[in-house]
């Protein structure tokens, strides 16, 4: 038996009818009207007939492109290049664990060690430090991004919110309670602060002469403003504000007594909110002072002998971490950094080099007949 579809039957993918079998009986045919068509909407989209454009590359496309491109980064890799090395740092590594150094006595530190083990590092700048000279401390193989760490924490808490401040956020565990008192600020990363004590004095003819460190003006103008707010109430009288909470369990003093200055005390403390914005790399520093330039004919930092007075407070030799005080000088482009302008110079001079090889090659070859004769 021969059956016969018509042409809009084959299109949609079925037969309107059914096939004929023996008995009368028929397969295929529906009950009720037609069945669905795969067949696609007459649009431009689903039928693509919209507008495109496909660029042809071609050597006098491709070429220039490789040049330009050379031309432009390598001029802009040697600049920042260059403004990264004008700008002056010095680094003391005062770990101590060098039986030589003068912090060697302060390896094995803990947390409450009452008074604090304390260390002098005399030191000599080669170079003056000519604007404004900023201070910061290193750590190095502290994971600040680990995961459990970073979530250690109660934002509300921190923001002044009454409620969280005597009932923090489960996050905080295991160091949102002790002793049946919420904990002010909870939270792994608020216990785990730094709090070595740095001291910088400048030594002309065996006078100590101390330098001005500044300690306001070192945190993020959003972070000081709007996300670190001391709790509503009399802010005069932090001590009422804080009643009924408890210090971080390694922290020798509670938060209302971070500073005598109200505008820097409590969840507003720029050295507490400076620690509280984690670090993404293992090997960090984080902004600890300010030293700023007071006269224009002379330099911030003069060349000379310098001696750092260090209250050594903060264990590192436990898990192998690094302690370093670094001052440094910045520019236009922040502080420094050689790696951005060393790949502005390697992407620019691969592209040139690019350009050339393939100028070469397009000189040798380009002209060439590339069609292939194909046999009868």
């Amino acid at each position: 038996m021969a059956v016969n579809y018509s042409a809009k039957e084959e299109a949609d993918g079925h037969p309107s009818g059914g096939v004929g079998v023996p008995g009368g009986a028929a397969v295929g045919g529906g009950s009720g009207g037609a069945g669905k068509t795969r067949k696609p909407d007459n649009t431009a989209f689903k039928q693509q007939r919209l507008p495109a454009w496909q660029p042809i590359l071609t050597a006098g496309t491709v070429l220039p492109a490789f040049f330009i491109i050379g031309l432009i980064f390598i001029p802009i890799g040697i600049g920042i290049f260059v403004t990264s090395n004008n700008i002056r740092e010095y680094e003391i590594d005062y770990t101590g664990t060098d039986p030589s150094s003068p912090c060697f006595k302060c390896l094995n530190v803990s947390w409450d060690s009452i008074p604090p083990c304390t260390c002098t590092i005399n030191f000599t700048l080669e170079h003056s430090f000519e604007s404004n000279v900023f201070m910061y401390y290193g750590l190095s193989n502290f994971y600040q991004n680990h995961r459990r760490y970073v979530k250690s924490r109660d934002d509300s808490q921190l923001n002044g919110d009454n409620s969280s401040l005597l009932n923090p956020s489960k996050e905080c565990e295991p160091y949102r309670t002790n002793e049946d008192k919420p904990i002010a600020p909870c939270g792994a990363i608020a216990n785990s602060m730094f709090n070595d004590t740095l001291e910088l004095y400048r030594i002309d003819n065996d006078t100590r002469i101390p330098i001005t460190l500044i300690k306001k003006g070192i945190a993020w103008w959003t972070d000081k403003n709007v996300k670190f707010r001391n709790p509503t109430g009399d802010g005069n009288n932090l001590t009422a504000l804080f009643q009924g909470t408890t210090k971080p369990v390694n922290w020798p003093k509670p938060v209302y007594m971070l500073d005598s200055e109200p505008d820097n005390n409590g969840f507003i403390n720029e050295d507490f909110i400076v620690w509280m914005r984690t670090a993404a790399l293992p090997t960090f520093r984080k902004l600890y002072r300010l030293i700023e330039r007071k006269d224009n004919m002379q330099p911030t930092l003069q060349a000379g002998k310098y001696s750092l007075d260090i209250a050594y407070n903060y264990p590192v030799h436990s898990f192998d971490g690094r302690k370093r005080m670094i001052l440094s000088t910045i520019s236009w482009m922040g502080g420094k950094n050689p790696f951005l302008g060393i790949a502005y110079i390697t992407v620019g001079s691969i592209c040139f080099f690019l350009g050339v090889v393939l100028l070469i090659i397009h000189h040798k070859y380009g002209n060439r007949n590339t069609s292939a004769d194909i046999p009868n």
